[in-house]
């Protein structure tokens, strides 16, 4: 059968949009001659279309798209039109909802299938919004039986829950039981570091169980906090990839499922990939709420330093402002470190001194402050002024401002409220200390782009005279590996403990990690890249006493 594979980047909430690029997409193959083109899951919506399924004119208008979607279908009759998109239905129970896929043809629906398991775990919360599936059935096009089955309905394998099983139907082998021909995956599935090599290992045992074709078709794109690479497969009958699509990027594809060859399939690079996913998450934040430029302080650090590469390699130099901000305890080193940095990116670079604006805020809390020595609050107060710069700036001519923490800052709480943590999205608030490093030591694997120094020196937020971070942490590459136990991995202490760590340290970094929460919630929206990330993926309760 001869299936073209539609990887695009929907925009959420963008019915008209979306139903006109789909057009468009069909229109370019007509001289292909294919049967089937199948676009991804919740396509016509994008996903997550989130509480934008609970307003009945949204539904109403996703109706309209899906007539729109039928009349053209006449201009193209030999094709048939496989999209996702939420389908209303009348059992009189539930929500309902149906998150569904529809084959259209020659100007009719001639069949859908609904989503038979709804996650409910990490990022994901369909069964707020829809209702399962009774059962899978079999969709017949040009007289070929297609097992057209949605994104979840494929990972209910008992490998990958290890103790437990989330769900007591496998959608797939119930597919093949009725006499499937191929298996058709519509996806929408979000990217995390080393989830390639697991889907893939998943579609392939699909293929091999059952003797069957598989088509793997995934969304592309960044929507919010969740980037999604694309990666779609199709696969023959022993479970080889006979055709892999383009990480990151929107790509269709024509395939053969019957006569194309093996191909030299293999899952990318995990350090890359985090690189390509951060570009595209703050490409796809920024553009799809038509804005173009951002603002990045820079300290002269290496998360300051990726995070304003970053923003050069999704909007361009000349849309990228880097501000330094010095104070009485700015090395000069910094200083260089922040100016060479811009200078390599071709940025735009402003300088502005903070330490007559903190005399000001010192001469105004005298008083106030008098009889007490310096502490954390005078330190705050200028990564605060920081803050407020960085944001006039944005107030003044409309660029985003980048937060530049990371993960192991974000998790116990090393940023300032109100200071370095303002801005519009955190860039890498998902990315763990030594991942920034690999990330940095990545980017600079041909040219040295981001300062050696801002690499090899101590981190430190310069807040102080002769401070750096590990006065006030335990070393990253410590923190970072009990922080993977407890947060990705959901560890408790105890079992953290027994693997080798220091009890006293993994009890102040769980307890450290929890007393923070509210921090976190008050946090930017950051681009998801590990397993477990804090925002969506993670709710925890602020007023709360609990031990685990």
């Amino acid at each position: 059968m001869r299936i073209a594979i539609a990887q695009l980047d929907p925009i959420v909430g963008d019915i008209s949009g979306n139903v006109d690029q789909l057009m468009a997409t069909v229109s370019s193959l007509n001289q292909d001659s294919p049967a089937l083109v199948v676009f991804p899951e919740l396509y016509l919506v994008g996903y997550p279309p989130r509480d934008l399924l609970e307003r009945d004119t949204f539904l109403d208008n996703v109706e309209r798209g899906i007539e729109r979607i039928i009349a053209f279908s006449r201009e193209h009759p030999d094709v048939g039109i496989l999209f996702g998109a939420p389908r209303r239905h009348s059992d009189g129970h539930g929500r309902g909802l149906h998150n569904s896929a529809v084959l259209v043809c020659s100007g009719r629906i001639v069949g859908e299938a609904h989503k038979r398991l709804l996650p409910v775990y990490d990022v994901f919360d369909e069964e707020r919004y829809f209702d399962s599936a009774p059962a899978s059935q079999i969709i017949s096009l040009h007289g070929l039986r297609l097992g057209v089955h949605i994104c979840e309905d494929a990972w209910n394998d008992s490998s990958l829950w290890a103790a437990r099983s989330y769900y007591d139907a496998d959608p797939v082998a119930e597919l093949a039981a009725q006499g499937a021909q191929v298996l058709i995956n519509l996806s929408a599935s979000p990217f995390c570091m080393g989830k390639e090599a697991v889907r893939f290992s998943l579609m392939s045992a699909h293929a091999r169980r059952h003797a069957l074709p598989f088509v793997y078709v995934n969304q592309v794109g960044a929507n919010d906090e969740l980037v999604f690479d694309g990666r779609s497969l199709v696969l023959d009958r022993q479970g080889r990839a006979i055709a892999a699509l383009s990480a990151f990027d929107e790509q269709v594809a024509l395939v053969d499922t019957g006569a194309a060859d093996e191909i030299d399939y293999h899952p990318l690079d995990q350090v890359a990939s985090v690189h390509d996913a951060l570009v595209l998450g703050l490409s796809d934040y920024m553009h799809k709420q038509g804005m173009g430029k951002a603002v990045v302080g820079l300290s002269g650090g290496i998360d300051s330093a990726l995070t304003c590469y970053l923003a050069v390699q999704a909007l361009g130099c000349d849309n990228v402002l880097g501000v330094s901000m010095p104070s009485q305890y700015s090395s000069q080193g910094s200083l260089d470190d922040a100016r060479l940095l811009a200078e390599r990116l071709g940025i735009a670079y402003r300088v502005i001194p903070i330490r007559p604006i903190y005399d000001a805020y010192a001469g105004a809390l005298a008083s106030e402050f008098a009889g007490t020595e310096p502490g954390v609050a005078e330190e705050n107060i200028q990564a605060r002024i920081r803050g407020n710069i960085l944001m006039a700036i944005s107030n003044k001519f409309g660029h985003l401002v980048l937060s530049t923490g990371n993960k192991s800052e974000l998790a116990v709480g090393y940023c300032t409220l109100y200071g370095d943590m303002s801005g519009g999205l955190a860039v890498i608030s998902d990315v763990p200390k030594q991942l920034v490093y690999r990330l940095a030591n990545y980017i600079n694997r041909h040219d040295e782009i981001i300062p050696r120094a801002s690499i090899a020196k101590p981190p430190s937020a310069e807040l102080r005279p002769d401070q750096t971070d590990q006065d006030s942490l335990p070393p990253y590459e410590l923190l970072d590996a009990i922080l993977q136990l407890y947060i990705e991995e959901g560890r408790s202490p105890a079992e953290i403990v027994s693997v080798g760590f220091d009890a006293e340290t993994v009890s102040w970094v769980v307890k450290t990690v929890n007393r923070n929460e509210y921090k976190r919630r008050q946090a930017a929206p950051g681009i998801k890249v590990t397993s477990k990330a804090f925002g969506v993926g993670r709710r925890m309760p602020i007023a709360a006493r609990f031990s685990l």
